[in-house]
């Protein structure tokens, strides 16, 4: 794939501005950079079915280098509860691989686009309505957590995302700490990253027509140009944050994510 210097600016935009809109909102980057990879991949001749497959590959990926730094930042404060950390992991392994290596090459592009779609849609109504589950049980034990963090990691690897949208309520209804439970899944991001993108790259080996730069479905490039700029735009948002009426952007930022939520939902109904 020819990767022009347009293509380096638009790939710098967007890791810049996920990663100031994770900073600032507390959401995952891949809901903004699957939509807008798979645009890209589709407008160089990238196959439909696979440009969606390797944008959330992709958008997996980067979240290996930014969790480091928010867990490092999260760690200092001693919000981060190692034991569920430590608890969730099995289960969150064993789910991404089961994802990522299973299902995820198995289902069409298509599917992946319209359960995507789907995921968007739902992020973002409880972004616009500010839901936070009440807490009504305290935290399981072995058995629960390995279960509880098999779901984690295998929702993540259908959707390219951290897990935050699973694990932050979880542990929320869990009784942890609303502080805790946010500095936990930025924890949980690393292990769940790690095992879905080496499960995309064991999957993606022998796939026809994937571009000349990818690595099983993962798009090399793009991937170090995002999370390069992602990772110095994060803490900018995070600053930000403390500025501005959150929950006021928040639900202006959600009515971003419906329109995305149709566009990939459009993506899957029409292949």
């Amino acid at each position: 794939m020819d990767f022009q210097p347009q293509l380096l600016i638009e790939l710098a935009a967007l890791g810049i501005c996920a990663g100031f809109l994770a900073g600032l909102l507390g959401i995952g980057g891949g809901m903004v950079m699957v939509p807008f990879l798979t645009i890209l991949l589709s407008q160089r001749g990238v196959e439909n079915n696979l440009a969606v497959k390797m944008a959330i590959a992709t958008s997996m990926a980067t979240i290996i280098f930014t969790s480091i730094s928010s867990v490092r930042a999260h760690h200092k404060r001693g919000a981060v509860r190692w034991d569920l950390v430590k608890g969730l992991a099995p289960g969150i392994v064993l789910g991404s691989m089961i994802a990522s290596v299973g299902v995820f090459a198995l289902l069409k592009g298509s599917n992946l686009s319209i359960f995507f779609g789907l995921f968007v849609g739902f992020s973002a109504t409880q972004m616009f309505l500010d839901k936070k589950p009440a807490p009504s049980r305290q935290v399981p034990g072995t058995l629960g957590l390995i279960s509880a963090g098999s779901a984690i990691g295998f929702f993540s690897g259908l959707v390219g995302a951290g897990g935050a949208f699973i694990s932050v309520p979880f542990m929320t209804w869990c009784n942890v700490l609303i502080q805790n439970s946010v500095a936990t899944s930025a924890a949980l991001g690393f292990p769940i990253a790690v095992a879905n993108v080496a499960g995309y790259i064991v999957s993606g080996q022998n796939v026809q027509g994937l571009p000349d730069d990818a690595f099983g479905y993962l798009w090399v490039p793009a991937l170090f140009v995002i999370a390069s700029c992602s990772v110095f735009s994060a803490p900018l948002g995070a600053k930000t944050a403390h500025k501005f009426p959150v929950k006021k952007l928040k639900r202006t930022f959600a009515c971003v994510l419906y329109l995305l939520a149709v566009y990939m939902l459009y993506k899957g109904f029409g292949n």
